[in-house]
């Protein structure tokens, strides 16, 4: 069977094994425990437009997990399946970011592949951060200052409450000379946004705002 899970329905996946536990843990009335399960199933299984029977009854495993065991058994299962984030290479990072002349990549041999949606760091030297992202027509970079803010809020990208920075970035504007700036707050640590990454739409929509 091909790889079919995308990393953010598998960081979603991962999150929803969590409420199982807790629930198990917390829970002693066997119709609650069901109503979570069914709650959990169902809305795992609307992840998927389409999946064929050898994908379902893998993914349907998710309603055997009681516990801590349970979930890594299933989450070790379900990896394999997992679409890596496509490797980035140095003649990569020239194109998408050209006026970055010593801009070098983190070590992607620290990073699994199959944890994230996205790739980001930060460039203390230039006080900026960096993001590399796959879209339809291809990879996407972002590039802008990030300003570490002094108490935790709500990042844009994974919804969770973090250490965040102020993201901007700098695009040519409507009139020859003029930018416009535009950005929001992220995550600093971007391995950590992308474990709590569970769905796409707010990084496409965050790319959308910054390219458009």
């Amino acid at each position: 069977m091909e790889p079919f899970l995308r990393v953010d329905q598998y960081q979603f996946i991962k999150n929803q094994t969590k409420h199982l536990i807790n629930g198990y843990a917390s829970v002693n009335d066997k119709k609650v425990l069901n109503a979570l399960k069914s709650t959990v199933y169902d809305k795992v299984l609307n992840l998927f437009h389409s999946i064929n029977e050898d994908q379902k009854l893998l993914v349907d495993r998710i309603i055997e997990v009681e516990d801590h065991a349970k979930a890594e058994e299933y989450l070790s299962a379900l990896k394999p399946y997992v679409i890596p984030f496509q490797m980035v290479t140095e003649q990569t990072l020239k194109k998408l970011f050209p006026k970055a002349k010593k801009l070098k990549l983190p070590s992607l041999d620290e990073i699994d592949l199959k944890e994230v949606t996205y790739l980001g760091w930060n460039d203390k030297g230039t006080n900026k951060k960096y993001i590399i992202a796959l879209q339809p027509k291809g990879f996407v970079g972002l590039e802008g200052s990030f300003t570490p803010a002094s108490k935790k809020g709500i990042c844009t990208l994974c919804s969770r409450h973090a250490q965040v920075g102020l993201f901007m970035s700098e695009t040519k504007g409507a009139v020859q000379g003029t930018y416009t700036r535009r950005g929001n707050y992220i995550c600093q640590d971007s391995i950590k946004c992308n474990e709590n990454l569970t769905s796409v739409e707010k990084l496409d929509e965050f790319i959308e705002l910054l390219k458009g």
